[in-house]
């Protein structure tokens, strides 16, 4: 096992980014930058032995600095929505800032996705790994306290990427932190219908007409969101027009890393398992990629790819029944996902 490290470009403000590989004896490699702590690929063998790329993204810094869905990125201070751009919080209403109509969505709109990141290696006789630090100031993007964030990827000989993610605050504050790659195991080529996909879940939380939870949970059973056994993607994907895009609630308290989900693609073989410590999972399945010119000169289409985004529900900061995203001084956010490779 070994980790490199290389230039990858300059920023506007001339602060270089790197890329960082990690590599294990088993034939994976995972390419990360520090600008919004991007994994840039994972690239695993298939069922021939043949390496392949199976996340979303592009070739160039210009083109991650460029408009578009978070392919790979640190998504924080808060993933997923904030109904209204509004929280109430030890008596104080705080405004944070609005970049999908009335609603706040991953983070504003400079979000943790377009900070650089400190960054450090580290390698021991089980795994390497590179941790990321960011300091993210008091009254960013609307959020109170300076935030201190650490988010570590980790890559071991059993193809397990581990996605491990700290944080204080020195005051009170919000923190539902997530990364958002965008998979599809068929080496990123094509759409992602035949891919097979298990979710142990057997609630979602009800959202309204702009994707904001109403603070129902609904039962997934005789729904097309139902994927207690394993099913094709596109079986019933038409019935969720444009495509799903909901959290599934795993657990409502603090829990062991558990096994939540499954992917398996019959073209290649691989197989994706995910295993994480939050109570949710956002699937979502690139219902707004269209057209986005890609690594390699691929087009990236509709359904092209999904992601499985371990997370804390969506609005909790107004949802007094969901499992909390209260950060107080003296007390550490921590989380730890893990995506596991097989064939």
């Amino acid at each position: 096992m070994k980790i490199e490290k290389q230039l990858f470009g300059t920023l506007p403000v001339g602060k270089d980014v790197y890329k960082y590989t990690l590599r294990n004896d088993a034939g994976m490699e995972v390419d990360v930058i520090n600008y919004g702590a991007i994994v840039t690929a994972i690239r695993i063998p298939d069922r021939e032995g043949n390496p392949g790329d199976v996340v979303l993204g592009f070739d160039t810094l210009e083109e991650y600095l460029g408009e578009h869905p978070y392919f790979g990125t640190m998504v924080g201070r808060v993933c997923n929505r904030v109904g209204k751009s509004r929280f109430e919080l030890e008596g104080r209403i705080f405004h944070v800032t609005p970049n999908e109509g009335e609603n706040h969505l991953h983070g504003g709109k400079r979000g943790f996705d377009k900070q650089l990141w400190t960054a450090y290696s580290h390698q021991t006789p089980d795994q390497v790994s590179l941790k990321l630090g960011y300091e993210s100031p008091d009254g960013e993007e609307g959020y109170p306290g300076t935030l201190m964030v650490e988010v570590e990827y980790s890559l071991n000989d059993q193809n397990e990427l581990g996605i491990s993610c700290r944080a204080k605050s020195d005051k009170t504050t919000h923190v539902n932190l997530t990364n958002h790659s965008y998979f599809n195991l068929n080496d990123c080529q094509g759409l992602i219908y035949d891919h097979e996909l298990l979710i142990d879940a057997e609630r979602i939380t009800e959202l309204d007409g702009e994707s904001i939870p109403t603070g129902k949970i609904l039962p997934v059973e005789s729904t097309a969101y139902d994927f207690r056994l394993s099913t094709p993607i596109g079986e019933r994907i038409n019935e969720v027009s444009p495509g799903y895009d909901i959290n599934y609630v795993l657990a409502m308290e603090p829990r062991d890393l558990t096994r939540v989900a499954a992917v398996y693609d019959p073209a290649s073989g691989r197989i994706m398992e995910v295993l994480t410590t939050l109570p949710g999972v956002q699937l979502y399945t690139a219902n707004y990629v269209e057209g986005i010119r890609g690594k390699g000169g691929t087009t990236y289409e509709k359904h092209s790819a999904l992601c499985l985004e371990t997370q804390f529900f969506p609005d909790t900061a107004n949802q007094p029944s969901f499992p909390s995203t209260v950060l107080t001084p003296g007390e550490e956010h921590s989380s730890v996902t893990i995506y596991r490779f097989r064939r």
